[in-house]
């Protein structure tokens, strides 16, 4: 955009300079060269005006680009959160699947051995009644 501003501005100061060569070097009259004067600000003006509204598009299609840009990226970066989100979940589920497991197992070897305690313990009660 700077370099754009430059431009321009060393567009109006060569066209003010030719326009001040043309007056002191004019064979025109007065009238005429007050009408060339005339034509060229109106030149001057609907070149500007031109300058201005290709300047305004550039400047409106930039941040068209930029907006466009952080959408893609933010929708690239939620995409990803919600990939990393399911995989945690899975990892979740799997990890808890383990440890129930785990825990049935252990309950079923502590009930296993707590049903033959409790049978040791009920034959030498019955031993005991039955030699006495």
């Amino acid at each position: 955009m700077k370099d754009q501003t430059k431009i321009i501005a060393a567009l109006l100061v060569g066209a003010a300079a030719g326009a001040a060569l043309g007056l002191l070097l004019a064979p025109d009259s007065g009238e005429g060269t007050r009408d060339g004067i005339a034509d060229f600000v109106n030149e001057l003006i609907e070149s500007a005006k031109g300058k201005a509204q290709a300047t305004a598009d550039n400047v409106k299609n930039y941040s068209a680009d930029a907006i466009n840009n952080v959408k893609s990226r933010f929708n690239g970066v939620a995409h990803n959160a919600a990939e990393y989100s399911d995989e945690a979940v899975d990892t979740a589920k799997a990890k808890a699947k383990d440890l129930a497991d785990d825990a049935k197992e252990h309950a079923n070897g502590a009930v296993d051995h707590a049903k033959a305690k409790v049978k040791g313990t009920s034959n030498d009660w019955n031993n005991a009644i039955q030699n006495s």
